[in-house]
């Protein structure tokens, strides 16, 4: 795609909007010794000497005209010192208010999640929720407890006693309506989605009207403009991420209500300090990202993200969910040579290793066409990884993009270490080989990743096969047993659209080398319509 400077400027100036719409008390280097988005065209990363810090001082003694590309930060300082690598859930911290969530979820009902009755996804959600904080607790009750026996009542009242949200989903039985309004009035947060509009969403104490078209806050009875403008933000972004319809956008809903009226949910810290709008922005943020990709934005984010970390941000790798590799691989104990071929998969009797048939990351998984190209480079113990993928720019094109990530083996065979560089940005994964059928049929891949200087941590698995194709129904079985592995519901799959990918961009460097161990070839019968 090419574009003017002046183009790029303003197209950079909404993606910087976006970025640095919090932070940032910081600027690029430029010959010209100022930065604006007409001279951000012909910017460079700064010289690698040890004048430009006298120059950086310099300029924060002395700061340039308002014309400068600039903005402080509200939050994030706690974030500098902090290290790279792996994070679990954070220790609780000592007299911190503990986060109780009742969920009370309407009886048979059935959620847009491939069918999945609303009581298992919400079970699930509880799940998840232990891995931002073990100290979260969360119990899911069905709305039929008035015809169970009295010891559910019980548990449910002493529960509302002690909760400080109530989560009400596909609730519209009558009598569950009057129960909940007769029995939930101390509860301070109570968030209802695709109940009956008689149960009333309440936030901080506060009682707000039920979600419906145009602004949901035109009668909310809140006397400052500042708290109309903060609930406005929180409410907006809860009930847009429950319309994505994912399991991750749930588990987000409480976690944005718990950061504004609880307590602090430490991965959302990186986050705008005021409210959640960015949120809004961040599935389609690499898909525009992408559309303007070039030397300049790359030289631009190393330089401000990556090399100075302007936005002050240092998101971890989670360790959460633990998911162990495969242990064998037709009978014999997986090494790390063998892992490797698992990896290079068909590449050698097809173009590609892998196609990604569809993932459990709603940021990844929507680009369509994923071709996975693993092999072994030219140096001694290098190995790589190269993925393969189509993105629809903000004009609507579909344009391919290619990838190069550095691997390196983990401490167990079938775990390995992923480093990127990404138009400027350095992202970190660690990945692990979970399972791949002995036919090479398909395979299962799950990653844990981070990129520190973006302030975005994230998990996620692909499910591979040789075509881009579901695995045999023969194969239901293993596979919902190596999800399971993964803690992940195959309902929380989205498909890649692989319908239509012409010319992809593949090959191989001169030089590099396949399998070791294992070939495809290997075996009987094994095959691929493509």
């Amino acid at each position: 795609m090419s574009l003017n400077p002046a183009s790029m400027a303003l197209k950079l100036s909404r993606f910087l909007n976006y970025q640095f719409s919090a932070n940032v008390d910081c600027f690029l280097y430029c010959p010209e010794n100022t930065v604006t988005m007409a001279t951000l065209y012909s910017c460079t990363a700064p010289p690698s000497s040890s004048f430009i810090h006298k120059d950086l001082r310099r300029f924060r003694q002395n700061p340039p005209p308002a014309t400068v590309l600039r903005h402080r930060s509200a939050m994030g300082s706690e974030n500098k010192k902090a290290e790279n690598g792996a994070a679990s859930a954070p220790a609780p911290v000592e007299g911190a208010v503990p986060v109780r969530i009742v969920a009370l979820v309407g009886e048979g009902s059935v959620s847009p999640l491939m069918s999945t009755p609303w009581y298992d996804v919400m079970l699930h959600t509880a799940k998840k929720l232990k891995w931002v904080d073990d100290e979260y607790e969360m119990l899911v009750f069905s709305d039929n407890f008035y015809e169970a026996d009295d010891k559910t009542t019980v548990q449910l009242r002493e529960s509302l006693e002690q909760a400080n949200i109530l989560m009400i989903v596909a609730v519209t039985n009558q009598e569950s309506v009057r129960w909940i309004q007769a029995n939930c009035q101390d509860v301070s947060n109570v968030i209802c989605f695709d109940s009956s509009p008689a149960l009333a969403n309440k936030l901080g104490g506060s009682l707000i009207p039920t979600k419906t078209t145009g602004s949901i806050f035109s009668k909310l009875p809140l006397p400052q403009p500042k708290q109309v403008k903060e609930s406005e933000e929180v409410v907006r972004s809860v009930f847009e991420a429950w319309d994505r319809q994912n399991s991750d956008d749930i588990r987000f809903c409480l976690l944005v209500v718990i950061n504004a009226y609880i307590r602090p949910v430490p991965i959302l810290k990186n986050l705008r300090a005021k409210g959640f709008s960015t949120l809004n922005c961040m599935v389609c943020n690499y898909r525009c990202i992408a559309s303007y990709e070039s030397r300049q934005l790359e030289e631009f984010s190393l330089c401000v993200l990556q090399k100075h970390n302007c936005l002050e941000l240092d998101a971890k790798i989670p360790e959460k969910p633990l998911v162990t590799p495969m242990v064998e691989f037709r009978g014999r104990d997986l090494d790390y040579e063998m892992a490797e071929d698992l990896f290079v998969g068909w590449l050698g009797s097809l173009d590609w290793s892998w196609r990604v048939v569809a993932g459990q990351n709603p940021a990844y998984d929507q680009f369509p066409c994923q071709y996975q190209l693993f092999y072994r480079g030219k140096a001694k113990g290098s190995f790589w990884y190269e993925p393969v993928f189509q993105v629809r720019t903000l004009d609507g094109d579909l344009v391919w993009r290619r990838r190069k990530y550095r691997v390196k083996r983990g401490k167990i065979p079938g775990t390995f270490h992923f480093s990127v560089l990404d138009n400027g940005v350095v992202s970190n994964e660690f990945w692990t080989i979970v399972d791949v059928s002995d036919d090479f049929s398909w395979g299962l891949f799950h990653y844990h990743g981070a990129a520190r200087a973006a302030g975005q941590s994230y998990t996620g698995a692909v499910l591979v096969s040789a075509d881009g194709l579901y695995p045999d129904e023969s194969q239901n079985q293993r596979l919902a047993a190596a999800l399971d592995r993964c803690s992940i519901k195959e309902w929380e799959l989205f498909v890649v659209d692989n319908c239509s990918c012409q010319n992809p961009p593949l090959g191989l460097p001169e030089g590099s080398s396949l399998h070791r161990k294992i070939k495809v070839e290997d075996s009987e019968g094994s095959s691929v319509n493509v």
